[in-house]
């Protein structure tokens, strides 16, 4: 298998490096062995000899370049040692958390025949890989199987057959992180990694300038034993479910469509508000199972959902859920100053759509400057500074005002004008009239997040008459809009 001598060739060269690295630390202190036992001898400098005093010279000389290499060497090595290598944030799943999933994985290890994954850990993302192992290693023994990472998306939306199918290339790694020459050419260039994570000063950046160097003469040969890899791994799962990976591999597409759109347009609203959803994985099911629902993505979609899905294989798969959950608001938003509140989906309408719309409202209100007529509250205000074209100057003490008090996640990111947070803004407060009014309600879109509903139904032209008012100060539209939906104009919007 020409991809197997390949990595392991690499494999070697990387080591090759490694040795010629010790090689140089201790050359000088051999050479320094050489001229002094040559003294001794008298074969090299004897004493009494004319040129004898130009050879201590010279022995002095290299045996301080020698001193001063190995205290590099060493510290090189110790910087190794010491260095932790980044874990993936991840949550680990015990045998006794899904024994059914770990015997799908002994039972396609043995079928390609390659060692198990040594452990599971699922990850907030549509990804999958193996991870070497930190736990530490007793003396003689071998190197463990690495840990296999899967995306936790992958569980919720994928049969359990397809999961399988998905995973046999992955799996089949393990024969590859088993081989010696491998494994130790990995940890090397990990090592050199992690070493360069530690930012030095003084005379501890040469240890980082030696290990840069090291790791510029490995990236090449590194990069091309993960390429082989890759392929030996391929070409031994090739004959494991070949037809199903096909179609297992355009479910990773869908996976990752729904997973980003949830995060984006569902999470995101309430970890903005200090909530985070307990199940998003479960979401993403819904939120293709939508998808699908509007856009017939294939035939046969609802002969496919009654497969079983791979969660299945979980014994508590709400729980792992939980947990994943809470991991990806961690990972991808900042943890608010009093931590996370659980949020089920049943909540969302209430907790999120409507908390969310009534913070905006009172943080334009606050914005909303002038004298005020009697009887005249925040929306009637709006639309008069909307209908005299002052959306620029509003949507600039907007977004100041937004940074004043922390409220904004970042300042605005260069593709959002100040007029789109306008108009986010305004909907907010319109949203917010709507439901004082009992027209409307606040709802969860699977794929958008919050929505108002109206007779059960969501109002989609409300944007529309928005952005006129917004982009072009005319707020007939929405002012007809209000009206049909029966708002007063002169009746506060209420705060949380």
């Amino acid at each position: 298998m020409a991809a197997v001598d390949a990595a392991r060739a690499h494999a070697q060269a990387l080591l090759r490096i490694r040795g010629w690295a010790l090689a140089a630390a201790v050359l000088p202190a051999a050479l320094t062995v050489v001229l002094f036992a040559g003294r001794i001898t008298g074969r090299i400098g004897a004493p009494g000899s004319p040129d004898a005093a130009g050879w201590d010279a010279v022995r002095w000389a290299v045996a301080a370049v020698a001193v001063l290499v190995l205290a590099l060497g060493l510290a090189v090595r110790r910087s190794h040692r010491t260095a932790v290598p980044p874990e993936v944030p991840a949550v680990p799943v015990s045998r006794a958390e899904a024994p059914e999933l770990y015997r799908l994985l002994g039972e396609l290890a043995e079928r390609l025949e390659v060692p198990a994954p040594s452990g599971l850990a699922l990850i907030p993302d549509c990804d999958s890989w193996l991870e070497e192992s930190h736990a530490p290693r007793h003396r003689g023994a071998a190197h463990p199987a690495p840990v296999l990472v899967v995306g936790s998306p992958f569980l919720w939306w994928m049969r359990a057959g397809e999961l399988r199918a998905l995973l046999a290339p992955v799996v089949a790694g393990t024969a590859a992180a088993a081989d010696p020459d491998i494994a130790a050419a990995r940890r090397f260039v990990r090592s050199l990694d992690a070493a360069l994570g530690t930012r030095r000063r003084g005379p501890a950046a040469l240890v980082d300038r030696v290990n840069r160097t090291l790791l510029g003469a490995c990236r090449e040969h590194s990069a091309e034993l993960e390429r082989s890899a890759a392929a030996w791994a391929s070409e031994q799962a090739r004959a494991v479910d070949y037809g199903l990976r096909i179609a297992a591999q355009e479910q990773v597409g869908l996976a990752y469509a729904g997973w980003d759109r949830l995060l984006t347009r569902v999470a995101l609203p309430a970890w903005r508000l200090g909530r985070h959803p307990e199940h998003l994985n479960a979401g993403v099911v819904a939120a293709l199972t939508e998808l699908a629902r509007r856009d017939r993505l294939a035939d046969g979609y609802e002969t496919r959902l009654g497969d079983r899905p791979a969660c299945d294989l979980l014994e508590e798969p709400g729980r792992i859920d939980a947990e994943v959950s809470l991991l990806a608001a961690g990972l991808l938003h900042e943890t608010p100053s009093g931590g996370w509140h659980r949020l089920e989906w049943t909540d969302y309408p209430l907790d999120v759509a409507d908390r969310g719309w009534r913070e905006k409202a009172a943080a334009l209100a606050a914005v909303l400057e002038g004298p005020r007529s009697a009887g005249e509250p925040p929306l009637a205000r709006l639309l008069a500074r909307l209908a005299a074209g002052d959306a620029e100057p509003l949507a600039a003490a907007l977004t100041a005002h937004l940074v004043r008090t922390a409220r904004a996640v970042t300042p605005l990111p260069p593709a959002r004008t100040g007029r789109d947070l306008l108009a986010e803004y305004v909907t907010a407060m319109v949203c917010a009239a709507a439901v004082d009014a009992g027209a409307a309600v606040p709802g969860l879109d699977w794929l958008d997040g919050p929505v108002l509903l109206m007779g059960g139904s969501r109002r989609a032209d409300l944007t529309a008459v928005v952005a006129q008012a917004v982009e072009l100060g005319k707020e007939a539209p929405l002012r007809g809009w209000l009206e049909t939906a029966g708002v007063r104009l002169a009746r506060p919007v209420r705060s949380w």
